[in-house]
């Protein structure tokens, strides 16, 4: 498996740190400087020559530094540029005029065929007939690059590209531009920002081609052509498709497989504002950096403000709070689920019973029968070795399932059978070796006949894939929790897809994995992670722009949320992975599962402009310079700041740690909704109960007369000003109009946590 493939299927998002193989100078670095270009002098007859100028300008004598050390230039994500750059350098900057803030280059971290089904999507009716399949809506993606032969990106049957793309398919190392298409209708790679941090590395395919296997999975996923025969050697086999298998897709390489850094993702993101995609979709994230400071967060803002749509990835880092990246307000934050399709083998006995659990073994299944011995918990690896040609039946009750599998792998036994009580299995299915996965149920079958029989045999058959497995959907318990560090005051993660197990395309040079025998290759690829989770929502995304072009970023976002569901298929509350089953909370899940069909018709949404998020970074008290750094402009004033923004979600913070702590306070949050649903309605709300907490809503009874028009209300929560014995507690708010057509419906949490 390749590295960024490998640590997808290991439950965590990965960290490319490359070595610094050579430094311009030992005082130097690359950052990324915002520059004011109201500034700019008229001498200059672009913003490049001016940077270019402003380099060569504060050249430190201690070393050669010209305006060749500019990485790039920066034009739509942010006014600036990224630059090599000695600390002298960097305050001489500091101190000409129209520079506003600068940020020190750092790492970037990366976090099908039945998920369409499992969304409702259909040709009947719903969200693909409306968009027709999402038919010239562009997709651009930030990611490993793209595998340009693979069947996912034929464009059989599809229309010539819109007029409108600016874009191009740039030739490269085993890429030349003629593999594009009417469905690949772009290419661009961008690794300057790499590059500047070690001179002297050599890019090992120097092309928007995938070398990794990331980014083929990610586009074939949002907008992959229909693939008959897809599988993953016998598991999920059927005809794969992406989620707007109409739309275009545009690939920005900017994560190596030698290391990925902020100021190429930039330049990506920058490169496609330009191009003219209509949707974003970056399964990539950084933590710990303050809106700010943050390029993606600032880059995303512009794209909003062009009215491109943005999905991202949440983060793999859960099951614990306060984990997740992209907390944006401006963007969408995509938890990841389970769908309901196990993949499973079948263990024969010799006395002709059997037992069914979960596997992904992609080796051949084998009819002969082979010696099994039950071993209870495989613990010691000299013991295990041993056993020479047998299976072994391992007992796993006190959750060491992972030193188990460990173990038995190093043992070099012929297989092993693993009876367990753990639900949370995705990372341990894929084995090197022969190996099932079997409920305490099952797996009692087994022990039965070896204690019955003197000489237990049994075969096991792969290859088998099961649907309609109940409960479904589940919150992965990796999925990244909220709420944001960036930007507390605005609930996240907003929605939960399918991230789970998601069969996708993948470069037919890239090893999908590794048995006994060696490595294994396939144009398909099973992977997990919010990486899979965030295209799935940008797919969705497209069609919802295909059927109402007409709606903004954050109308599309709230009609998503809004009709997100919060029962799994056994009509119980979605359960969650990471906290033993539990129901899942929105700080896990957001608003709940997406559902394309519903968020076709919403009813009701909540819509948000650049000034009202402007009004929310002027409540979090950033500086001038701060907002200008988001902004892009000094064009703005704080008349009005506030820290509620009209989200369709709420998160109060009851957390007061003074000698009041046990008073009562009270938190209201003011809403604007618009009726784009029938002209005249009356909707009236309905709060769940919030354990400790009295709500209520004013008014409670929203009546329309004509589409388009708007109504505000309030949300009053009164509680203790410290919430005590609970973290949180959480419910919602649902507004549901007389006919019972719509259902709009907004989660609330309430947390005694310090943002």
């Amino acid at each position: 498996m390749t590295i960024l493939s490998s640590l997808c299927l290991c439950l965590c998002i990965l960290s490319i740190n490359v070595p610094q193989l050579m430094s311009t100078s030992t005082d130097s670095d690359t950052y990324i400087v915002h520059m004011d270009l109201t500034a700019m002098p008229k001498a200059f007859s672009s913003h490049h020559t001016w940077y270019s100028t402003t380099l060569s300008s504060v050249s430190d004598s201690t070393k050669t530094t010209t305006a060749s050390n500019l990485v790039y230039a920066y034009t739509n994500a942010i006014n600036g540029f990224s630059a090599v750059l000695s600390s002298n350098e960097l305050e001489a900057i500091k101190n000409l005029p129209g520079y506003v803030s600068s940020i020190r280059d750092t790492t970037v971290k990366v976090d099908t065929t039945q998920s369409y089904r499992f969304l409702g999507l259909n040709p009947d009716n719903g969200a693909w007939p409306a968009s027709d399949y999402g038919k010239d809506v562009i997709i651009g993606l930030v990611d490993t690059g793209v595998w340009p032969e693979s069947r996912s990106f034929n464009d059989d049957g599809m229309t010539e590209i819109p007029a409108r793309w600016r874009g191009e398919c740039e030739s490269g190392a085993k890429f030349n531009s003629s593999l594009c298409n009417k469905k690949l209708i772009g290419a661009r790679y961008f690794n300057k920002g790499l590059l500047a941090k070690n001179p002297n590395l050599t890019i090992s395919m120097n092309s928007a081609r995938d070398t990794d296997g990331h980014g083929t999975h990610t586009s074939s996923t949002a907008a992959g052509s229909y693939v008959e025969g897809a599988s993953f050697f016998g598991y999920a086999s059927g005809t794969a498709r992406g989620m707007a298998p109409n739309a275009r897709v545009a690939m920005y390489k900017a994560l190596w497989d030698e290391g990925a850094y902020l100021s190429d993702v930039l330049a990506a993101i920058d490169q496609a504002i330009l191009d003219g995609v209509d949707v974003l979709s970056l399964s990539l994230g950084i933590d710990g950096l303050a809106l700010y400071a943050d390029p993606v967060a600032i880059a995303t803002f512009a794209a909003m403000e062009k009215g491109i749509f943005v999905s991202t990835s949440s983060g793999n880092e859960g099951p614990y709070l306060e984990t997740l990246h992209n907390g944006t307000p401006w963007v969408l934050n995509v938890a990841a689920g389970t769908i309901d399709r196990e993949f499973q083998g079948t263990l024969s006995l010799g006395n002709g019973a059997s037992a069914t659990g979960l596997s992904l073994y992609p080796g051949n299944s084998s009819s002969t029968e082979f010696p099994m011995v039950y071993v209870g918990a495989c613990e010691n690896e000299d013991s295990l070795k041993k056993v020479g040609h047998k299976m072994v039946v391992c007992l796993d009750t006190n959750d060491t399932l992972n030193e188990q599998v460990y173990y038995v792998r190093n043992a070099n036994v012929l297989g092993g059978v693993f009876i367990s009580n753990n639900t949370d299995l995705t990372f341990f299915l894929q084995t090197p070796f022969p190996a099932i996965f079997l409920t305490l149920e099952e797996g009692q079958k087994i022990r039965d006949y070896i204690k019955s029989d003197s000489k237990p045999k049994a075969s096991i058959k792969f290859q088998e894939t099961g649907l309609g497995t109940k409960p479904a959907p589940k919150l992965a318990s990796y999925s990244s929790r909220g709420p944001s560090q960036s930007c507390p005051f605005v609930l996240k993660p907003d929605i939960t897809a399918p991230g789970d197990l998601i069969l996708a395309s993948w470069p037919s040079n890239s090893p999908v994995t590794d048995i006994s025998s060696g490595q294994l290759y396939n144009n398909f690829n099973l992977i997990s992670g919010t990486s899979m989770s965030c295209p799935h929502a940008a797919g969705v995304a497209a069609l919802l722009k295909g059927a109402h072009p007409d709606w903004s970023p954050a109308a599309i976002r709230s009609a998503m949320m809004t009709t997100a569901y919060v029962l799994d298929n056994t009509k119980s509350p979605i359960k969650d992975l990471g906290s033993n089953n539990k129901p899942a909370s929105p700080l896990a899940m957001g608003a709940g599962h997406i559902n394309p069909n519903n968020a076709l018709d919403p009813g009701l949404i909540y819509d948000a402009s650049s000034d009202d998020y402007i009004n929310l970074l002027c409540a979090l008290n950033f500086t001038s310079k701060q907002i200008q750094t988001i902004t892009r402009s000094t064009s703005y004033d704080c008349k009005n700041p506030s820290l509620d923004l009209n989200y369709p979600s709420f998160i109060a913070y009851f957390n007061a740690n003074d000698t009041k702590s046990d008073s009562t306070t009270v938190q209201e949050f003011q809403r604007t909704v618009t009726n784009i649903g029938d002209g005249n309605s009356v909707y009236i709300a309905k709060l769940t109960v919030l354990d400790g907490l009295k709500a209520s809503v004013s008014p409670d009874r929203l009546e329309f007369s004509k589409k388009y028009e708007k109504k505000s209300y309030k949300l009053r929560i009164e509680g203790p000003r410290q919430m005590k014995d609970v973290l949180f507690v959480h419910g919602s708010l649902t507004w549901i109009d007389s006919s019972g057509k719509y259902s709009v419906r907004s989660p609330i949490v309430a947390t005694n946590l310090i943002p």
